[in-house]
């Protein structure tokens, strides 16, 4: 490992300036820097310039783009350098640390050749001096078994593992400088725990700064040394991760602390828990459900539920939480009727959908309906936010033309959009307004049960503060029983009154969210409500001092 100097910042931001040809330039002028051994959080809404900012760092500006300003990482300008002085400086000073490690790694390769791949990119290594160093990051990023996983492809590997191979890549030069962009966004609570506690103790033992660009608060407040907010590609507000908390000066700030999600916090929508009330014809009851997977290339077959039973009572909204590959979405699923079961049954308003065919099934099927992760993955691009609406009721012959009409603006307006949107193509929404859309889409045809899979775990903190406010009013308003299948164990405890926690597709304990959260009966709760990052520095952190006294108001 090369010397470090300590006196040059691994990254010196000053008056970063990024236009392209819109009228409002990606980056207005942020200034920042990071020293070596600490966490700098760069946070702010989508669109504020962080991911552009850690861009520049690395000289992957998009073409068109226009830099002003300096950015220098460990001492050297980046700015206005060549391609090939860039590439000198990408994994030996700089590197990347990507969101999501399934598209960041070679499915066709094996991790040692890409850890070797890495490697004799930057630095004159004999084959085994190679192997041994490959090894040695394995070890390093705490894979287990590594002189075994060096052998492995991405798909023998948990999502948790594979981000843990993406940091060993990142690390294969010595950097001076790690830019991690989002890198526990995609991960369960668990995982995301484990990825943290790495990078700080890969800070502790590297001493490599790390600018950490994330919209979780709660992230921020475990492992950040100091926050930079920024908004409209300006800094707002720098300062120490105590001060930013306890004492944010810019009103920008204060709103997107408010907008986090907080276990013990009351519940905002004030809903009476009905789960113990005797309901003659719940809207979903899940019956000893197991849904099994076979096997292919005789590879073993596999259970994804294994005799699993829920209740939804009209009006009521049931979390569902797990780590990855818990069962959550298939239970999702299942209940919409297009997955097989193994065994057991599946009523909803009473009626069992395997035994139903043709006209009745289309009818039973009106009564559900999904709200996706991904607003842009599931509105057709080529659709107006108008036909996006209205698609269903044309699919279920609802209505005629003027009536279905009068139902999309009904719609825009109880999703709190302008009737002029109904015009407008998905790319010219925001997120926020992309899941609006997906949530009118899935209320045109009056549903009795909402099945909504992750719908805000891919938006700011602010954008899933409004999106599950909205949630909530019209779960209120229009009376709806809900499914809300989420990894992120704050935002179910806000909007659910009731919560089923899957592993490996059983159901471990069931019942009231504020008994859930409060008073979890079984280790494997406890553990996923101990994993989750608190938005409050004052508290016990990752590797972390704590502050000596908490300031009222943090």
């Amino acid at each position: 490992m090369t010397a470090i100097d300590t006196d040059v910042p691994a990254l010196e931001v000053t008056d970063l300036h990024v236009t392209f040809d819109y009228p409002r330039p990606a980056v207005a002028g942020i200034s920042l820097h990071v020293d070596r051994g600490e966490i700098v959080a760069l946070v702010g809404e989508s669109g504020s310039g962080k991911t552009m900012t850690a861009k520049a760092a690395i000289g992957l500006l998009p073409a068109g783009a226009t830099a002003t300003g300096s950015v220098q990482v460990d001492g050297q300008e980046v700015l206005g350098l060549s391609e090939r002085e860039l590439t000198e400086i990408r994994g030996n000073r700089v590197a990347m640390v990507f969101q999501e490690p399934q598209t960041a790694l070679n499915p066709v390769q094996t991790i040692g050749w890409q850890v070797r791949q890495a490697l004799t990119r930057h630095q004159k290594l004999s084959r085994s001096q190679t192997r041994e160093r490959a090894v040695e990051l394995l070890r390093l990023v705490e894979i287990p078994d590594p002189e075994k996983r060096i052998a492995y492809y991405p798909h023998q590997l948990s999502g948790g593992q594979k981000q843990r191979i993406v940091i060993a890549l990142a690390l294969a030069g010595d950097p001076a400088l790690l830019l991690a962009d989002e890198p526990t966004t995609a991960l369960d609570v668990s995982v995301q725990r484990e990825i943290l506690d790495l990078l700080v103790r890969l800070r502790d033992r590297t001493h490599a700064g790390i600018l950490l660009i994330t919209h979780n608060l709660g992230v921020v407040a475990e492992i950040a040394d100091r926050v930079v907010v920024v908004q409209l590609g300006e800094t707002v507000e720098t300062g120490e991760v105590q001060q930013i908390f306890a004492r944010p000066t810019d009103s920008y700030t204060r709103q997107l602390l408010a907008s986090v999600p907080r276990l013990d916090a009351a519940d905002r929508t004030q809903r009476t828990d009905t789960g113990d009330r005797t309901a003659p014809k719940p809207v979903v009851a899940v019956e000893r459900v197991t849904v099994e997977h076979p096997g292919s290339f005789g590879s073993k077959s596999h259970v994804a539920l294994s005799e699993v039973s829920l209740v939804v009572q009209p009006g009521q909204v049931v979390g569902v939480v797990g780590e990855s590959g818990s069962g959550k979405t298939t239970l999702g699923r299942a209940i919409g009727g297009p997955l097989p079961l193994s065994s057991g049954r599946i009523l909803v308003d009473g009626q069992d959908f395997a035994k139903l065919s043709g006209k009745e099934l289309r009818a039973a099927r009106r009564r559900i309906a999904f709200v996706p992760q991904d607003p842009t993955a599931s509105l057709d691009p080529r659709f107006t936010v108008a036909e996006s609406i209205r698609e269903p009721l044309e699919i279920q012959g609802i209505g005629d033309r003027r009536s279905r009409a009068t139902r999309v603006a009904e719609l825009l307006t109880a999703v709190q959009l302008p009737t002029s949107f109904a015009a407008r193509l998905p790319h010219e929404l925001s997120g926020g307004q992309r899941q609006r859309v997906a949530l009118a889409r899935a209320l045109s045809t009056d549903p009795e049960l909402l099945i909504a899979d992750e719908p805000t775990s891919a938006l700011d903190v602010s954008v899933q503060a409004r999106v599950l406010d909205l949630f909530a009013q019209l779960q209120a308003d229009i009376g709806f029983a809900a499914l809300f299948i989420s990894h992120d164990l704050a935002v179910v405890r806000q909007v659910s009154d009731r919560v089923t926690v899957l592993k490996a597709g059983r159901v471990v304990e069931s019942g009231s969210a504020t008994r859930i959260f409060i008073q979890p009966a079984t280790d494997y709760t406890r553990t996923l409500v101990d994993a989750i990052p608190f938005p409050d520095p004052a508290r016990p952190r990752l590797g972390r001092p704590v502050a000596p006294t908490r300031v009222n108001g943090g």
